[in-house]
């Protein structure tokens, strides 16, 4: 069971421990159908969540009203009530207009054990959620670990910013190098991380964005294959 929380003046900020979930077929609740409330809907439903909204009619946007219409999410047509957590994995507080509402789905949630994020109301989270970069496979995740999402939003946007940071290219062979790994696990060649590591250059990227991604895909195995012979 985890522990009791405290006033909030009184918890010091955690160190988190950064985590990927799989949320797939799980079932997750989303409270507030405002701007907020659509994006995590459907950053959820991305992910394979199985999502319900709460949200009265005249606080919920079209965009939400039209995904329970296509029978993407379901939909409660209120705010919290006491027992509203039960079987839930993950809980995301959108609204929080209401303090006595943010405690009350903090401490069910807390007392069922279920994921619990309170948006921007970090003594009321068991987690945070971190600005993401997303490109192919390749997922960045940025946090300052509740003390500034501001700075995580800035420093994410420094990031996508291919004027100011070059390294989201190589994201682009992620498909290439998921093809590869397969192929040298097939031939059961003794590769390790720093053999990966080492195999991937500068030239390599410059070969794939110049449109050759086969001279780039042998340039790949070659250097893991001579590395296997070493």
């Amino acid at each position: 069971m985890m522990a009791s929380r405290h006033h909030p003046e009184e918890i010091p900020m955690p160190a988190y421990y950064p985590i990927f979930v799989d949320i797939r077929d799980r079932k997750c609740l989303v409270f507030g159908g405002d701007h907020e409330g659509e994006r995590k809907v459907r950053y959820l439903l991305d992910c394979g969540g199985e999502v319900t909204l709460f949200s009265p009619d005249n606080d919920t946007l079209p965009g939400l009203i039209e995904l329970v219409s296509e029978g993407k999410i379901s939909w409660e047509h209120r705010k919290y009530e006491a027992g509203d957590i039960a079987g839930a994995w993950i809980v995301i507080v959108a609204d929080t207009s209401s303090e006595e509402i943010n405690k009350a789905i903090e401490t069910e949630s807390q007392k069922r054990n279920v994921l619990c994020n309170v948006m921007d109301v970090t003594p009321l989270c068991n987690f945070i959620a971190p600005a993401i970069i997303h490109r192919q496979d390749v997922t960045v995740a940025v946090s300052t670990a509740g003390t500034s999402p501001a700075l995580a939003r800035r420093l994410r946007e420094r990031m996508t910013d291919t004027d100011y940071c070059q390294c989201l290219r190589w994201a682009d062979m992620g498909p290439m190098f998921a093809d590869v790994r397969v192929e040298v696990r097939g031939r059961e060649l003794p590769i390790t991380p720093d053999d990966w590591a080492e195999s991937i250059t500068n030239k390599m990227l410059e070969q794939f964005e110049s449109g050759d991604k086969d001279g780039a895909r042998a340039m790949l195995v070659s250097a893991l294959e001579e590395r296997a012979a070493q």
